[in-house]
This record gives C-alpha cells, structure tokens and sequence, in this order.
C-alpha cells in the first residue's frame, strides 16, 4: 500500500495580506503529479484543510476541485478535521463521498470506525480520529477518565474495534510530543506549545499502528518514532519560514506492516525569501533575482530610506515585510527603551510607524487628518 501523507492545507490562508490561493492550486497540481509517478492508492489528509471554520468560497472550490482529481483517478481519500476546520461543515454529504472513495471525519461521535481498503496483501484499515478536545471525548464517553488531551486521545482510540491482526495506520491532529519534547515548530501554528499543558499528548498512546499521520504542527519531522510523522504544511504560512523547505511523505506498507517513508519534495510557486542589505543594493537590478518571490526585507540603511517599500516593490511585486537591522549602538533586538520613547514627540514616533508599514513618510493631508483626529479625542489621546 503506497499513500501520501498531507497535512495544513489551510487552504484559503493569506500571509500578510497576500492571498494564497494560487499558490495553494499549484501546490496541489504538483502533489497530482507526484501521485501519478508514484502511483499512490490513497491519500490521508491530516486535518486543517482549511484556513478558517467559514472558508471562502474559492476555498471550497479548490477542495472541490482536488478531491474531484483524486477520485477520478481512482486514488482514495481519507481526510480529518483540524482545529481550523468546522467539523461540522467537513462532514457534509461524507456518506455520499464515501461512495467515491472520499472519506471525511470531521466530529467524533463517540467511536470510530476504520476505513477499509486493501492492496496486494491484504486490508489496510485507516483510523480517521478528528481533531478532539478533552470536553468533547468526555460527552460522548462520560464514563471515561479523561482530564487531559492525551487521555481523551486515548479513550477516543479505546472505542475501536480489535485489529485481529490487521494493518492499521492513524490520522489525527493533535500536539503530539515525545517524552514531553516538544517538536519543531514554523512561527505559523496556532497551537498551545508550552511544556506541561494538559493540550499535549505523549506518542506512546499512538503505539501499536503500522503508520501515524499527524497534523498540526508545519515543520516536517518525526515525533520520536520515523513512522510517527508530522507531515507539515506544504506551503510557508509565515516570513519565520524563509528558505524553509517542503516536503510530503510516501509511505510504503509492505506485507508485515512495516512502513518504510520517502519525503517528496515540494517546489512552491513562488519562494518566501528574506533578504538583507542597503535598500540601493537590494533594489538595484543588477541585483534583482526571482523578481515574484515572496520577499522579507531587513534594511542596514543607517537612516530609514524615503518611500523604501515602494522602492522595494518596484523590484519584488510581491515583497511582503520590511523592517530594520539594529543600528550601530542600539540594543540587539533593536528595540527602543521606554526613556528612549518618552523623549520623542507623537509626530516623531508616529512618522516612524508609519513609515515602517507604508514604506513613506506621511503626507500633508495625512498629518491633518491625523491632528484632526487628536483634537477630537482629547488629552487622552495625545
């Protein structure tokens, strides 16, 4: 049985007011391509397919759409919900998708029952286990002892039936960790990552199937174990991801269930690069490379540079961010002091805030309406 894992679409995500959505579809074409060099059977979806619980409706459409390939190339889907996603809205018409080979677990409901395929040797079953919360196991099970994510875990995965000898691999999007070791996480997660949180759940409960599928985390990495997996986000949700590199894990189950994974890379559209230099040298042409790049841009210019972000995007169309390196003198994260602050003027520290976000000074007009609006507000306000 050869499957890909996935995990963290969040498809419909926007990063600094950039929208993904081209990215997310080129994204998917590659990972079709690689399914057909591959010739994978199955595809497990690890939870966050979407960014948000109401997606809009391009996102939609583009699930549509990439489920839709899958199933006519007879490839099957097995896919879960994440904390971003509705549970709710995932399992809509999932009776009717099953008979496509496409299936949803968006709620758990009290147990779980295995998706049964099978391959050359034999059934393969998938345990689809959504996204839970300790609350929501203790609903369904209230006579369970459950006062942590890991043993709602637990007592979710206690509700299925004996394997009797069958191959069995786990999808689920938790924060899983090893020993308490947290993993590796990519800046862009919205997850509880403090050690000790009763949100963690420990990889030993996940013991016992050939293959887990985590979602959740957007680093790629193994949490303890090669065959205990996050997957990670196929895409950069975040500038702390500059030059992070991509992958999806194949996963290959021999006769015995034993899973060997080969991490596919994935080659986005356009990078997510963080550069460094003198705005004259990053913007100077003969300088400029992959123009479309998502860029970060870190000035050394001693002094904030007129119109800087209209300069730098008159290079990069898409340069996202830019700051400044720490000055000759100032602290190492190149924050000003609160004595520093109180000795500069309003006007001062709001020409300084603007011009790090629009990349200019403010205009006439702008600094009128802006007095107009203290006059209005009072004392308070200045």
């Amino acid at each position: 049985m050869r499957f890909l894992h996935l995990a963290d679409l969040h498809l419909g995500k926007r990063v600094n007011g950039f929208d993904l959505l081209e990215d997310q579809r080129a994204i998917l074409e590659q990972i079709l391509a690689l399914c057909g060099q591959h010739r994978v059977q199955a595809v497990v979806l690890a939870g966050d397919i979407y960014d948000v619980p109401q997606p809009p409706a391009a996102a939609v459409l583009l699930l549509d759409w990439f489920l839709t390939e899958l199933a006519q190339r007879g490839i099957a889907v097995l896919a879960i919900s994440g904390n971003h996603d509705s549970a709710e809205r995932l399992d809509y018409a999932g009776r009717l998708l099953a008979k496509q080979g496409v299936y949803l677990a968006g709620r758990f409901t009290g147990s779980l029952a295995p998706v049964r395929l099978a391959d050359e040797y034999g059934p393969v079953e998938f345990v689809l286990l959504p996204f839970v919360r300790a609350a929501t196991v203790r609903h369904f099970l209230p006579g369970a002892d459950i006062r942590s994510y890991g043993d709602a875990v637990a007592a979710a995965l206690a509700t299925l039936p004996p394997a009797d000898g069958v191959r069995r691999v786990l999808a689920a999007h938790q924060f899983v960790t090893a020993a308490s070791r947290p993993p590796e996480t990519a800046g862009s997660e919205s997850c509880a990552l403090e050690v000790g949180t009763v949100e963690q759940v420990d990889a030993a409960c996940l013991a016992g199937f050939c293959y887990v599928a985590l979602g959740h985390i957007h680093r790629p990495q193994q949490v303890g174990s090669p065959t205990v997996r996050y997957a990670g986000s196929p895409l950069c949700y975040s500038l702390d991801e500059c030059g992070a590199e991509k992958s999806c894990p194949l996963v290959t189950l021999d006769a015995d269930g034993h899973a060997a994974v080969k991490l596919l890379p994935l080659v986005p559209r356009r990078a997510m690069r963080h550069l460094t230099g003198p705005l004259d040298r990053l913007t100077n042409p003969a300088n400029v490379c992959d123009a479309g790049d998502y860029i970060w841009a870190t000035l050394t210019d001693e002094t904030p540079q007129p119109d800087a972000m209209v300069r730098l995007r008159a290079a990069y169309p898409n340069a996202m961010k830019l700051d400044y390196a720490p000055r000759s003198g100032a602290p190492a994260d190149a924050a000003l002091t609160a004595a520093a602050v109180r000795r500069r003027s309003f006007e001062e520290l709001f020409a300084d805030f603007f011009e790090t976000v629009q990349g200019r000074a403010p205009t006439k007009a702008e600094q009128q309406a802006l007095d107009t609006l203290r006059e209005e507000v009072g004392p308070c306000g200045r």
